[in-house]
């Protein structure tokens, strides 16, 4: 694994926890970990449980006791890692937004490809299709249950940027990161969106903002932030705090998406709502476990109804607690580590694939160009 901070900490958890809740068909052995400083990194293999630690990524790949790549670095690193393990026959899982650039996500997913045709498998870390209530969302949709798609309603609300003096960290850099709330966090509801719907989005209009153009470039960092000093020296900050689309999707559907990073009050409310002709649906992640259905066919007395995700025969919960003992954040990794090492086994392409991820980068590319374009609906 190539890096070590909270998705590097995510993924551990899930390599390190995943066989031993799931009878996997090859077992996962942790073996390195890849970080610039020496002690640091050597301090978080142990902390995280691996084997040993590198200071060059570059070694991972030369080692013939690796055989995965998993990439939790900033998205300007993404291409040229994931193309060198997989041309260098190394499975690769990587973190999203695939890439900071159509361009870059195009030639990792032309190396995907190539390294397919070879046995060698790649997948984008969107975490959250591993979620079980929202994993049922997408069951029920395909099931014909909620008939034709009319309505995607999508947002992915945080507040963690609205101190205006919290420290200019890499996700504040367009060159590190590609984009500000868009890429961080629009990414995951456009791909949860595209999923469970069954659709693809074919045009959007979109205005972004950024509210604080500047912030200071030292201060005490914690969790994705952290606090600043204000009288100190500041940098601009060169992404998006906020971007907003109404999108068409090619079975007719219509959309409307919202990301930002100045939600006061919203810690993590990834949310979707899918209406069809003939039922609805509601996830929000800050309940995680459940799922929220109206079917118009209960007649004019009925209302949403709760469904606690938390059963035996939901996705992936019969292999937790007891009925209605809730999972949190970090079980979402380890399903992902559970289908990744499952579709390596059988010879077959994990999902998301790369080419899944390309999907979303247009996306993400079509609302830059858009609202840079005083909101012109734009073709993905």
């Amino acid at each position: 694994m190539i890096g070590y901070a909270f998705m590097g900490a995510a993924h551990s958890h899930a390599w390190r926890t995943a066989p031993r809740f799931f009878d996997l068909p090859l077992a996962p052995r942790m073996t390195a970990l890849a970080g610039r400083d020496p002690e640091r990194v050597a301090a978080a293999a142990t902390k995280l449980g691996w084997d040993s630690s590198e200071t060059d990524w570059r070694r991972l790949i030369e080692r013939d006791d690796v055989d995965l790549i998993d990439i939790c670095v900033p998205g300007n690193l993404h291409a040229e890692i994931a193309i060198a393990a997989l041309e260098a026959g190394k499975h690769v899982l990587c973190e999203k937004p695939l890439a900071n650039s159509v361009e870059e996500a195009e030639q990792m997913t032309a190396a995907a490809e190539a390294a397919k045709a070879k046995g060698v498998y790649a997948m984008c870390g969107f975490s959250y299709r591993r979620t079980p209530a929202l994993s049922l969302a997408k069951q029920l949709v395909e099931s014909g249950a909620l008939g034709p798609i009319r309505h995607v309603r999508a947002q992915y609300l945080q507040d963690w940027l609205t101190d205006e003096n919290a420290p200019l960290t890499w996700r504040l850099d367009k060159s590190l990161s590609g984009s500000g709330s868009l890429g961080d966090i629009g990414a995951h509801i456009i791909d949860a969106a595209q999923w469970v719907a069954g659709s693809s989005i074919t045009g959007v209009s979109a205005i972004m903002e950024t509210f604080v153009k500047e912030r200071p470039v030292g201060g005490d960092f914690v969790g994705l932030g952290g606090v600043g000093g204000s009288d100190g020296p500041k940098g601009p900050v060169t992404v998006d705090d906020a971007a907003l689309f109404t999108a068409r999707f090619d079975d007719g559907a219509v959309g409307v998406f919202e990301a930002t990073r100045f939600a006061l009050g919203r810690k993590n409310a990834m949310r979707l709502e899918i209406n069809g002709a003939k039922a609805s649906l509601a996830f929000d992640f800050e309940d995680m476990n459940s799922l929220w259905f109206y079917d118009s066919a209960d007649g004019p007395n009925s209302g949403f109804r709760k469904i606690q995700a938390t059963e035996p025969e939901h996705p992936y919960t019969g292999n937790w607690w007891p009925v209605g003992h809730g999972l949190g954040y970090e079980h979402a990794f380890t399903h992902q580590v559970v289908d990744l090492v499952g579709a390596i086994a059988n010879g077959e392409q994990p999902t998301p694939s790369f080419a899944d991820a390309l999907r979303v980068q247009r996306v993400l590319a079509a609302v830059e160009a858009s609202a840079g374009d005083e909101s012109r609906w734009t073709t993905v």
